[in-house]
């Protein structure tokens, strides 16, 4: 993150400072109470009634989530897929919502449900096409564009000022999902957009032990009061040990994805030539298609997400899958250690990752360890 700007650090420290009043302590409490007491005239004695609705802890995760991505006000969820669903449950019968071909597949499969489900229609968009998404479109119908970015697992660039132009000329509503850039190097609101998405559970919280979901609006207008409705009667509020885990998580956010992006930038350029692979996808390699929007969006970095091609096929690539040792075998992304999965093995029938698709989360290890690991797996082939 050497090419974060001094602005984007102090903001990370800013919205993190905690000094409790009774206590001095610098870390918030925990305040486990799922309901709230009356006076004698049964008026509430402060701001909340009842855990579904909000609580203490939660609401401290959600101030320092609307600040990180500049945003009016933020909403915290018990998963990613909780916020995504909580989103989506906003679009009618009849509207019409866009996303990518290729995205996180569970929340394309929630899509896919709802579309059939209620008579919403659904555009998927070829990301890598030029004026695909603009042509997905439906003006006067479509209720919501969505997009990644970098789009997982092939780490596809989109541009996210032309999606909301696009968007907004229609009379939709930009969502983002920003879970790989992070606020520490893209803020979709600033370029834009009307919602930002994260699965707090990968690099927010960074440690592999919370299920958290984020929604940040850029205005608290009656869409955004919709949202907390949906989050309230479908009772996806985040935890609230979770919500501390992950304030905890976020204190290293930042020095945590600067060596995660360290640690790729180095892995990548050192396999983008490697005679056993048909490619690796890193918007932070110059010959990546999507490098120059990369480095416009992605002023803090590119992350620790990347993915390689093994030369021969799927059961290539399962072999080599197989084959590492410092890298873990499993699901998730964005926490301190590296992981590595066969991702269309995943994905599961819908999947469009190519079969030879290894994805990487590079973690904090140190890289030539991870180098050597990659290296090791390779040579069994």
């Amino acid at each position: 993150m050497s090419n974060t700007l001094p602005s984007t650090r102090s903001l990370v420290a800013q919205a993190l400072h905690y000094i409790d009043e009774a206590t001095g302590g610098v870390v918030p409490p925990i305040q486990p109470s799922t309901t709230f007491g009356r006076d004698e005239n049964y008026e509430l004695l402060g701001a909340y009634s009842y855990g579904r609705y909000g609580s203490p802890t939660v609401t401290k995760v959600e101030e320092v989530l609307a600040r990180l991505d500049e945003g009016a006000d933020a909403l915290a969820f018990s998963s990613g897929l909780a916020a995504f669903a909580a989103l989506f449950e906003t679009v009618r019968t009849g509207q019409h919502m866009v996303a990518p071909e290729i995205m996180y597949h569970g929340g394309q499969d929630w899509l896919r449900m709802i579309a059939e489900r209620r008579g919403i229609g659904l555009t998927l968009f070829d990301q890598t096409k030029p004026g695909a998404l603009e042509a997905a479109i439906r003006p006067g119908e479509t209720a919501i564009v969505w997009i990644e970015t970098p789009v997982n697992p092939t780490w596809d660039v989109i541009d996210i000022e032309a999606a909301a132009k696009a968007a907004h000329e229609a009379g939709a509503r930009l969502g983002v999902d920003a879970t790989v850039a992070t606020p520490v190097s893209t803020r979709p609101l600033e370029h834009g957009a009307d919602i930002v998405f994260h699965s707090a559970t990968k690099y927010l919280n960074g440690h592999s032990d919370v299920n958290a979901g984020v929604l940040v609006t850029g205005q608290a207008n009656p869409f955004w009061e919709e949202i907390f409705v949906n989050r309230k009667y479908l009772g996806s509020i985040l935890g609230t040990f979770e919500a501390w885990l992950l304030l905890r998580g976020m204190r290293t956010l930042f020095v945590r994805f600067e060596a995660s992006s360290r640690n790729a930038l180095k892995i990548a350029k050192h396999f983008k030539d490697h005679p056993k692979l048909d490619g690796v996808l890193y918007p932070g390699l110059e010959s990546h298609p999507g490098h120059e929007i990369a480095a416009r969006q992605m002023t803090g970095g590119f992350g620790g997400m990347m993915s390689v091609l093994v030369k021969g096929g799927e059961a290539d690539a399962k072999q080599v899958a197989a084959a590492l040792k410092l890298f873990v075998p499993a699901t998730s992304l964005g926490g301190v250690e590296s992981l590595a999965e066969h991702r269309k093995t995943v994905e599961g029938p819908h999947s469009l990752v190519a079969a030879n698709l290894i994805r990487l989360s590079i973690g904090i290890e140190e890289a030539d360890d991870l180098i050597a690991d990659l290296e090791q797996a390779l040579a069994t082939l």
